[in-house]
């Protein structure tokens, strides 16, 4: 039987290890279901929304390759693990969570300057 401690330590490193995926790269999803249901909108006809969908997905997952190695380990687990909680998972939904999970997101003109939401929600309009 092994040491109560050994099987504690194996749990903790098990714990701390990141998946591969999130190591190797970006999973892969499939676009092709997530676009499935983007003609029921309505707005337009069927083959027009899908279309529209998969250009978008494929633009989003070419960028998640690209900044693959900015984003944090941290933030590609989680990521992972979300894409995996059900439904159609999309590579655009998987950028916007990199980016909000590592702090990444859309910056304004000035580098290192976030928009913070409550001030721009406290400017009259016009400002």
């Amino acid at each position: 039987m092994l040491p109560y401690s050994l099987i504690l330590a194996g749990a903790a490193a098990l714990a701390l290890t990141p998946p591969a995926q999130a190591q190797a790269g970006p999973p892969e999803l499939d676009i092709q279901a997530t676009c499935r249901s983007a003609g029921s909108s309505g707005v337009s006809t069927e083959v027009q929304s899908r279309d529209g969908c998969l250009r978008s997905e494929r633009e989003a997952r070419d960028e998640v390759k690209r900044r693959w190695g900015e984003f944090s380990t941290e933030a590609k687990t989680q990521c992972a693990k979300q894409s995996e909680l059900g439904g159609s998972p999309g590579y655009v939904e998987f950028v916007t969570c990199l980016e909000l999970a590592s702090g990444s997101g859309p910056v304004r003109a000035t580098p290192n300057q976030r928009t913070n939401p409550i001030e721009v929600l406290r400017k009259p309009e016009g400002q």
